[in-house]
């Protein structure tokens, strides 16, 4: 096969010197390999095989794991730290949990590519995250309608709560303040998802499509991002 283009998502130690990897391919998805040597001490593979930093890959197998062939790297690893570091985490923790193995999504990997880029800018962290869930729930075709429950347009009047089981919102009843109001879930609908005042809205939407998709085990990522933010908030005080 011709090397193609890759991502570090996982790795952890496999037998004595080998890791399990899993990667996010051009072509090919999410793919799980084990790396040969990577662990042994001077490898210069263990050096390339970085979370964040581009790979070309090559591999053999046709099972669901593969061997790795050939690992080279095409570039610096994006630069993270604090926030930023916890936010690629955070990116790589919900591929590697929610990508099914080798299932082709090119969109997927444009814009994981694109968030690596946006991550060490503050101000361009959320956009590009939801840019991410959003390629991510498109591929698992559980994205949100930006229906009410009976298929008809968002009232603007309205405030909502979206249900992912159907894909839709259901309406609150008037005088309702929890929810969304359906003038935000229209802008969002139109893919006004960068727009002053819309971040919180579009995390809250994309947090309660990906919640029955990732279960009930918790993203280890959200945690410290929490820890992070209580550390924050104490020193404030």
């Amino acid at each position: 096969m011709q090397p193609e283009p890759a991502f570090l998502l996982h790795k952890r130690p496999y037998r004595e010197t080998s890791a399990l990897v899993d990667l996010l391919t051009l072509g090919h998805g999410r793919v799980r390999a084990v790396a040969q040597g990577v662990q042994r001490p001077g490898s210069r593979a263990r050096g390339r095989l970085q979370p964040f930093a581009p790979l070309h890959v090559t591999w053999v197998g046709s099972g669901e794991l593969k061997r790795l062939r050939l690992m080279e790297s095409t570039g610096s690893a994006a630069l993270l730290a604090g926030e930023g570091l916890l936010c690629g985490l955070y990116a790589n923790e919900l591929l590697a949990r929610l990508l099914p193995l080798e299932l082709p999504g090119r969109e997927v990997f444009a814009f994981y590519s694109a968030t690596l880029e946006a991550l060490p800018r503050p101000e361009a962290r959320a956009a590009a995250l939801r840019g991410l869930e959003l390629a991510l729930l498109e591929l698992l075709d559980a994205e949100p309608l930006f229906r009410d429950l009976g298929d008809n347009q968002l009232d603007p009047q309205r405030r909502y709560v979206y249900r992912a089981e159907a894909r839709a919102f259901e309406a609150l009843p008037a005088g309702a303040t929890q929810g969304l109001d359906g003038r935000t879930l229209r802008l969002l609908a139109s893919g006004q998802w960068q727009a002053a005042g819309l971040a919180g809205p579009a995390k809250a939407v994309t947090r309660a499509a990906l919640a029955p998709l990732l279960g009930s085990r918790p993203l280890r990522s959200r945690e410290l991002m929490r820890q992070l933010a209580d550390k924050r908030l104490r020193r404030e005080r």
